[in-house]
């Protein structure tokens, strides 16, 4: 986190000058913010597929993936620190939507199809739908991770069933709202251009980038000594998934793109447009380090179960998604102003320092192996 605030404050005081730095302070914020917040929500996600689908191998990891769902609520405070900020300065030229210049009639700066949205895109609907967000993942976090504690007081099984039913309950707000989400934080600051696609584009990379987390904590808790009952096929799945997402994500990208160079319909190219001519070596690079890496490394069961292998394709991947979102944020917001300098890995480090130590210390908060999960001895003795 040292290191991270030392570079934020060097990049600030080298770009005094730049009439862009407050801007690329606050998009820097939402790139970082939204990012770590996302590998949380996966985190929260996973955790609820296992239980609906009655999962038995994911016993043994549970705690490692409550852990990272933990940073849930430290993700959306910065996340919604960022977002209060540049609503209150009228969007901060990132969310144009936000400034009454633009969709007030008659003004210099009015466009009228950003006026034609405005039902949607406006501050007010923009923060019900926001906490609406954050409260339903905050109470399903809360309520798994309290039932979680209780499980392991009382045993049993009334409490698992009682997480299926929730987890399923959860999945259904999480299938509109992970895509809503990144409608509203994402999507929406390049306010002319939509893809149907975007939400579960968006949604597929956060997912990797929380399957290669929870590999790598689970990887180095194992060094450490710590989730005795954790052995080489459970490092396996966890591998697979990694493997899967890294496709998904792939297809997803490749569809969104293919999709709208094929019908070439001017409204919906210049996203890509702009991408391509600022961004070109960052927008078709971090597909390459995403798609090629776990797919040319990853291909085979060895591969899977190697920690050194894991934990370099796991940093290659994470690395790549970020460059993902910074293209995301950047490319709508800057323009051809855009930079990847001090400022942008400062405040990367600074969240990841901040990531890592809040997830360390929720690890801390509950034994690592849930004693009474009736699904714990069949975790025991997985083997694939």
């Amino acid at each position: 986190m040292a290191v991270g605030v030392l570079f934020t404050v060097l990049g600030i005081i080298m770009n005094m000058g730049d009439h862009h730095l407050g801007q690329r302070i606050l998009a820097g914020g939402l790139i970082n913010g939204f990012y770590f917040f996302a590998i949380g929500l996966g985190a929260l996600f996973f955790l609820a597929l296992q239980y609906a689908t009655e999962t038995g191998w994911y016993a043994s990891v549970k705690r490692v993936i409550e852990a990272v769902a933990g940073f849930l609520p430290m993700g959306m405070g910065v996340l919604g620190l960022v977002l209060l900020i540049i609503t209150l300065m009228d969007g901060a030229h990132i969310y144009l939507w936000m400034d009454s210049e633009v969709t007030t009639p008659g003004s210099h700066h009015y466009d009228a199809i950003i006026h034609g949205k405005t039902a949607y895109l406006n501050k007010g609907f923009f923060w019900v739908r926001t906490l609406a967000y954050f409260s339903v993942y905050f109470i399903f976090l809360r309520g798994f991770k309290n039932r979680s504690l209780r499980e392991d007081r009382e045993g049993g099984t009334e409490i698992h069933f009682t997480n299926y039913r929730k987890a399923a309950v959860f999945l259904v707000f999480f299938a509109v709202f992970s895509s809503a989400s990144a409608w509203d934080w994402i999507m929406s600051i390049d306010v002319h251009w939509f893809s149907t696609l975007f939400g579960w584009y968006t949604f597929a990379g956060f997912w990797c980038c929380t399957m290669t987390v929870l590999v790598m904590l689970t990887l180095y808790l194992k060094k450490q000594g710590y989730l005795p009952n954790v052995n080489a096929s459970h490092i396996h799945d966890l591998g697979k998934w990694t493997f899967a997402t890294s496709f998904l994500w792939s297809y997803m990208w490749f569809s969104q793109y293919m999709l709208i160079w094929y019908a070439n319909i001017p409204e919906e190219v210049i996203p890509y447009m702009n991408r391509i001519e600022n961004y070109k070596l960052l927008y078709f690079g971090m597909f390459f380090i995403n798609f090629a890496f776990p797919m040319v490394i990853l291909m085979s069961r060895d591969a899977k179960r190697n920690a050194g292998i894991l934990t370099f394709v796991g940093t290659i991947i994470l690395i790549g998604h970020w460059l993902d979102i910074y293209v995301m944020v950047q490319a709508p917001s800057m323009g051809s102003e855009g930079k990847l300098g001090l400022i942008e890995i400062g405040m990367a480090l600074l969240m990841a320092g901040l990531f890592i130590r809040t997830i360390l210390t929720n690890l801390t908060k509950a034994p690592l192996t849930p004693v009474n999960h009736p699904f714990l001895d069949e975790s025991i003795h997985h083997e694939i």
